[in-house]
């Protein structure tokens, strides 16, 4: 590899780490116009296994941000990213795929009177596939596959469907 291409790699690697991190700065601060502009005019997220829907990114985006209205508090962490670059047929480098494992800790809206310790916390992992556009690279497809939760001995609110 040259000197040449191992700088753009190094390029796009960042700016690819940095969708994913605007991603998951958006859900937490419930900036849906922001989420939404991180996808691609085709877009798609699919929340189903964390009990959510699928559909495009403003579908998804509607209901996230009444789904997340249950919770006074959120905070993504975003960890151990695997990217791969051009794994499609053919392809120049033009699409990227990142793995990455997730920790979310939230706490219910209302809880303001209780300890700061988050109510429920649920982790498990993400697929993320990007593709490069005039405007920067964007996201075509987000799938959460959630491993796991945990929620308070006390009873929790109903989840939104």
């Amino acid at each position: 590899m040259t000197q040449r291409v191992e700088l753009a790699t190094l390029r796009d690697r960042l700016a690819v780490d940095g969708v994913i991190t605007d991603y998951a700065v958006a859900v937490d601060d419930g900036d849906w116009e922001a989420y939404r502009s991180l996808f691609a005019p085709d877009g798609r997220a699919d929340y189903r296994s964390a009990g959510g829907i699928e559909g495009d990114a403003g579908s998804v985006a509607a209901w996230l941000a009444e789904s997340m209205r249950l919770f006074s508090m959120r905070q993504h962490l975003i960890v151990n990213r695997r990217v791969r670059f051009g794994i499609l047929e053919q392809d120049t480098g033009d699409t990227a795929g990142v793995q990455a494992d997730y920790v979310n800790p939230m706490r219910f809206a209302g809880d303001g009177e209780g300890s700061p310790a988050p109510d429920f916390v649920c982790g498990g992992r993400y697929a993320f596939g990007l593709l490069r556009t005039d405007d920067g690279w964007r996201l075509r497809e987000v799938v959460v596959q959630e491993k796991w939760r945990r929620l308070p001995e006390r009873a929790a609110p109903a989840m939104i469907d």
